[in-house]
């Protein structure tokens, strides 16, 4: 399992197994959110088999699948909502942890500096430096 660390709070990962989170729990993580869409996965990896692992595991579970489409302000806010009200640190999870990075660096846009946000995203192995103009943008439009 290859979790990786953006911020404290707020960590990343390729696919989980519904194996791995009894790791996961033990790494500390208390809420896992799933931006995988089921339509990617086969069966054995689909958010309800791994919901049912990470809860027996006494983890929280949250279902919010993104593609590039669903990227949106709304799905940006649910994602923050649900790791801020998490009670301790995060995991979510894609296929590679892109969008789960991606999703993060949107929320950010605005309370973080760009260059804070997409040297922390760097820190954790995903170079978005591609997304520069469209984090300042949200940033503007936040600041009014």
């Amino acid at each position: 399992m290859d979790i990786r660390k953006i911020t404290d709070q707020y960590y990343v990962a390729p696919q989980v197994d519904p194996a791995d989170m009894v790791d996961v729990a033990a790494a500390g993580i208390t809420t896992v959110i799933c931006n995988r869409p089921d339509a990617e996965v086969p069966p054995a990896f689909q958010a309800d088999a791994v919901e049912a692992a990470a809860r027996a595991a006494g983890l929280d579970f949250v279902v919010l699948p993104l593609t590039h489409q669903t990227m949106t302000p709304e799905n940006v806010a649910k994602q923050a909502q649900a790791a801020g009200a998490a009670g301790g640190p995060v995991l979510a999870y894609c296929a590679s942890g892109t969008r789960s990075t991606v999703i993060w660096c949107l929320a950010q846009a605005g309370t973080m500096a760009t260059d804070e946000i997409l040297s922390t995203a760097r820190q954790g192995g995903y170079d978005l430096d591609a997304m520069r103009p469209t984090l300042d943008a949200i940033a503007q439009a936040r600041r009014g």
